[in-house]
C-alpha cells in the first residue's frame, strides 16, 4: 500500500472530527498542539516484528500494528471482509482512521483523561459494557458447545418434532409470475383499467410481456426485474392479485386486467408448484438450529437470573425516588402529539412482491 505520510498529516484533524460520528473524514491542516505527524514503521522494526503483526505506523507515543487492522476488519460481514483488500482507497481510509484513533487515545492517556470527573466515569462505563458483552458471548459459546456435545440427543428430538408437528412443515402451493402495474395513485379506476387493457392487446399481438413491463409498469422495481416476481404463496400477496395469479392454468397465460388495492395489473403465470410436505432431511437443520437457539437462550437467561442472588442488596426507596410521574398536562400533550403524527403519516402500501 502506497500510504503517503503528508496525506496522513493533512487528514489528522479532519479524521478526528469524523471519528466522532464513526467515519473517516475530510482533510484539514494539523491543529496547534496536535501530536507529531505519524512516521512509517522503520525497516528495522518491521524486520524484527512477527510477520503477522508488523508495525504499520509508529510514533514515540504509540504504534499501529497489523493486528489492529485485522481486528477492525473482523467487524465487517464475511463477504465484505473477503473483498476489502481489493480497494487501496478503503485500506488507506481505515489505516488513517485507526492511526488517528490510536494517536488521540495515546494523547488522552498521557493527559490522564480518565481522571476527569465527567469523562472518567463514562470511560469506566464503556469498559464495563465491553466486559459484559464479552461475558455474554462466552456464556453463549459455552452453551453452544454443550449443545453440540449432546447433538445425537437433539437430532433425535428434531425427528420427534417433525413427526408430531407435520403440519408446520407443509409447503403451500406457490406461483411465480410477472406483472405490469398501473398505480391507482396516478390513475383513476377507469383510466388504469384502460391502460391495462391496451397493454394486454399489445402483448396478445406479440409484444414481449417483460419488455412491456419495463416500458409501462409503475411498480418501482420493474426497471430492474422487468416485472418478474419470485415464487410466492397466496397469503403473501393482495387477495385479488393472488386469486388471479393462481387461477391461470398454464405457464405463459396472461390474465385480464385485475384490480388490487395498488391499482390495475396484468399478470403472466411463469410457473406453479403444488402444495406438499417437506421431508425431514429438508427441515432437520432448521429444527436443530431452533433447538440450539432455545438451549443457548435458556442458559443465558439462567446465568443472568443468577446475578440477582441472595447476597445482592437492593435499595428500593432510592430506586423509587428516580421516578417522576408525568403531569396530566404533559401526558395529554404527548397523546395529542402522537395522534397528530398518526394522522399526518398514513401507511403507504407497498407494491406486490
Amino acid at each position: 500500500m502506497n500510504l503517503m505520510i503528508p496525506t496522513l498529516r493533512r487528514a489528522f484533524l479532519g479524521s478526528w472530527l469524523v471519528l466522532a460520528v464513526g467515519a473517516a473524514g475530510a482533510q484539514s491542516p494539523t491543529p496547534p498542539g496536535a501530536a507529531a505527524a505519524p512516521v512509517p514503521a522503520s525497516p528495522a522494526a518491521a524486520a524484527t516484528a512477527p510477520a503477522a503483526d508488523v508495525v504499520l505506523i509508529e510514533s514515540p507515543a504509540t504504534a499501529l500494528k497489523r493486528s489492529d487492522y485485522d481486528l477492525e476488519l473482523m467487524r465487517l460481514p464475511p463477504d465484505a471482509r473477503a473483498t476489502f483488500p481489493a480497494s487501496r482507497k478503503r485500506i488507506d481510509d481505515v489505516i488513517n482512521r485507526l492511526w488517528n484513533q490510536k494517536a488521540l487515545a495515546a494523547q488522552a492517556k498521557a493527559g490522564n483523561i480518565d481522571a476527569d470527573p465527567e469523562l472518567g466515569p463514562r470511560i469506566a462505563a464503556e469498559v464495563e459494557r465491553i466486559y459484559a458483552q464479552a461475558q455474554i458471548q462466552r456464556i453463549d459459546a459455552r452453551a453452544a458447545a454443550e449443545f453440540e456435545a449432546k447433538r445425537a440427543t437433539y437430532d433425535a428430538r428434531a425427528r420427534e418434532i417433525y413427526v408430531t408437528e407435520r403440519k408446520r412443515f407443509e409447503l403451500p402451493a406457490q406461483a411465480k409470475a410477472s406483472h405490469i402495474l398501473f398505480d391507482s395513485r396516478k390513475h383513476s379506476g377507469d383510466e388504469g383499467k384502460a391502460l391495462a387493457t391496451a397493454a394486454r392487446a399489445r402483448i396478445a399481438a406479440g409484444a414481449d410481456f417483460n419488455a412491456v413491463a419495463r416500458e409501462l409498469s409503475e411498480d418501482p422495481t420493474a426497471g430492474q426485474n422487468s416485472g418478474r416476481l419470485d415464487w410466492f404463496v397466496a397469503t403473501e400477496m393482495d387477495p385479488a392479485f393472488a386469486a388471479a395469479a393462481f387461477a391461470l392454468a398454464k405457464d405463459g397465460d396472461v390474465s385480464e386486467p385485475v384490480q388490487s388495492r395498488f391499482g390495475w395489473h396484468l399478470i403472466r403465470l411463469d410457473g406453479k408448484r403444488p402444495a406438499g410436505q417437506r421431508s425431514f432431511d429438508e427441515v432437520k437443520d432448521t429444527i436443530v438450529d431452533e433447538l440450539r437457539q432455545k438451549y443457548v437462550t435458556a442458559q443465558r437467561e439462567a446465568a443472568v437470573a443468577a446475578l440477582s442472588g441472595p447476597d445482592v442488596k437492593v435499595n428500593q426507596p432510592a430506586i423509587e425516588a428516580l421516578y417522576t410521574p408525568p403531569s396530566a398536562e404533559s401526558a395529554a400533550a404527548a397523546r395529542r402529539a402522537f395522534d397528530e403524527r398518526q394522522k399526518s403519516a398514513p401507511p403507504v402500501p407497498a407494491a406486490p412482491k
